[in-house]
């Protein structure tokens, strides 16, 4: 009975000992990062939780999504808003686009299309009574609230893609929103969120399987979508078929935790992420004073293949837990959880 209850110890322990090590390992724990950027700072705008920034690089503006976040996710009404952002004027004007929005307001992922001369706009929206999808209209810097979305298939909405004025795609970063389940596909990094496709009527589930699905876009020249899977330092590649549904291709690896996407003029991708997983949870639960920040480009060949290069690496002192990188000519603007300000970079090459 003795050797029996011996083994069973014995088992438990080597079972908790290959959990934290696949934890700590797998959320890039040991990760050294060493401050490399060539280029440099050009400008700290004092926008505070720009946590996604989209480019409309034909017109020259940046659209900024800004929290004021105590803690992340947000366990309390938070007052946010969404900025424009002049990108031809060299003192990078930022405009409140959402003064007269009087709902609460803690905006996430964004998505901006342009039709004629009017743009839409849809972001995701937290607040303690649940989630939504606020859709907005503008005309040069005039933001009109449209309408709320709202459907039980947004159990932890992340980001967003347009893929027109009424249809798009949104993420769910967790099936199991608290408890054990949360805590479980957390730490052991379980493949169970999803995207689901808005045809304008219905919600349609197109990918699961993911782990944290986090950032989307959509590439309209070869028809993929991407999805950014940070627990598993993926980029999971789709193409899109006309009905809406997805066929997945490939998955990319990052070695990093990658965050929102965004895509140049020729199909190459720009994302922020986290080195260390870890070291970003606790940074976001405020128990750290930073958080380690990583932009990384992924460039597309033309032969469904892809090379990674690592454009900026920061221990979190310069700014922490950057989430999105936006390029811009040689501009970058670089954004984030949770700081009180977010980064114009300048690239030297």
């Amino acid at each position: 009975m003795k050797r029996l209850t011996k083994r069973i110890v014995l088992f438990l322990l080597l079972i908790i000992i290959i959990f934290v090590a696949h934890t700590l390992i797998s959320t890039g724990f040991f990760r050294s990062v060493q401050n490399n950027f060539e280029g440099t700072v050009l400008k700290e705008i004092p926008i505070p939780g720009a946590e996604d920034i989209t480019i409309n690089t034909l017109e020259g503006f940046a659209l900024i999504s800004s929290t004021n976040r105590e803690i992340y996710p947000p366990v309390k009404e938070e007052k946010g808003a969404l900025y424009f952002m002049d990108l031809k004027d060299k003192d990078f004007p930022v405009t409140n686009l959402t003064t007269s929005f009087n709902k609460p307001f803690a905006p996430h992922g964004i998505s901006m299309i342009k039709k004629d001369s009017t743009s839409t706009i849809m972001a995701i929206n937290h607040t303690p009574k649940g989630h939504s999808i606020e859709v907005f209209s503008m005309r040069d810097k005039n933001l009109i609230h449209k309408k709320t979305l709202k459907h039980p298939s947004l159990v932890s909405p992340n980001d967003i893609v347009l893929i027109d004025e009424n249809r798009f795609y949104v993420t769910n970063d967790h099936k199991y929103t608290n408890g054990f389940g949360k805590v479980l596909e957390e730490y052991l990094g379980l493949s169970v969120s999803n995207v689901l496709y808005y045809d304008g009527e219905n919600y349609i589930e197109v990918a699961d399987g993911i782990a944290y699905a986090n950032g989307i876009n959509f590439d309209r020249k070869r028809s993929l979508l991407f999805v950014a899977s940070p627990r598993a330092f993926l980029v999971k590649v789709y193409t899109r078929n006309d009905d809406g549904s997805l066929e997945f291709i490939e998955n990319i690896s990052c070695n990093t935790g990658v965050d929102n996407i965004e895509i140049d003029s020729e199909g190459n991708l720009w994302i922020g992420a986290h080195p260390n997983l870890l070291r970003f949870g606790s940074y976001a639960k405020r128990e750290k004073e930073t958080s380690p920040s990583e932009i990384i480009k992924i460039i597309y060949n033309g032969k469904n293949d892809y090379v990674i290069e690592q454009k900026y690496t920061n221990d979190g002192k310069t700014m922490s837990g950057s989430t999105v990188a936006a390029p811009y000519n040689d501009l970058i603007l670089m954004g984030n959880v949770m700081d009180d300000h977010f980064l114009i970079l300048k690239a030297t090459k």
